[in-house]
């Protein structure tokens, strides 16, 4: 979806993406955490986050949740406005790509065409889809905002896994089983990927 205001024009900055990557000794790019409420994607986030800022890295992390704080503090959780709130982060995402940065976002996004319409936003090898893949069951038994419960009772509507679809990633990136390792060893698994693929050094 191509979106701008009327009578802008695009302004080109003296200072570029390259430039701003250069100079923190970095590659720029988004790591995109999907997977089910209760998954795991804000822990592992954060812990990817701690051991990239403690390796000097220039990083930052937009959570779901927080997010709806304040920049989508207006969406509900319809199909429609869930939309609506991953165009606004991937745009978002896009802006921190071009100052050089790493940047994450831990989002439901359950939706695959969503999914690609943040990828395709961005340049060839800077979106890096991130599938916190988790039994639907462990999810349910650790609940930790108790949404499930709700969802179950009827309390809450379009809930992802309970009446509202998730479109599982076919193909992701970086596979993450939470199930099957624990949050360092998940965390581990990811900067590996980073120094592989030479994002990091």
């Amino acid at each position: 979806m191509n979106m701008k205001t009327d009578n802008t024009v695009w302004h080109e900055q003296l200072v570029n993406k390259e430039q701003r990557a250069n100079i923190k000794d970095q590659r720029p790019c988004l790591l995109w955490y999907t997977g089910l409420s209760g998954s795991g994607k804000s822990t592992v986030a954060n812990a990817v986050d701690r051991l990239l800022f403690e390796r000097g890295c220039h990083t930052y992390l937009l959570d779901g949740d927080n997010v709806r704080h304040g920049l989508n503090g207006d969406l509900s959780f319809s199909d429609e406005d869930r939309v609506e709130n991953i165009r606004r982060i991937s745009e978002v995402s896009k802006l921190f790509i071009d100052a050089g940065m790493i940047v994450s976002t831990a989002f439901i996004s359950p939706f695959a065409a969503d999914r690609k319409m943040a990828k395709d936003l961005l340049a060839e090898g800077e979106f890096i889809e991130v599938f916190i893949d988790t039994p639907m069951t462990i999810c349910e038994q650790r609940d930790p905002k108790g949404l499930y419960k709700k969802a179950r009772a009827g309390e809450i509507k379009d809930f992802t896994g309970i009446d509202s679809t998730y479109d599982v990633p076919k193909q992701p990136t970086i596979h993450v089983k939470t199930a099957e390792q624990d949050i360092r060893q998940c965390a581990e698994q990811i900067i590996q990927y980073l120094l592989n693929h030479h994002y990091i050094k």
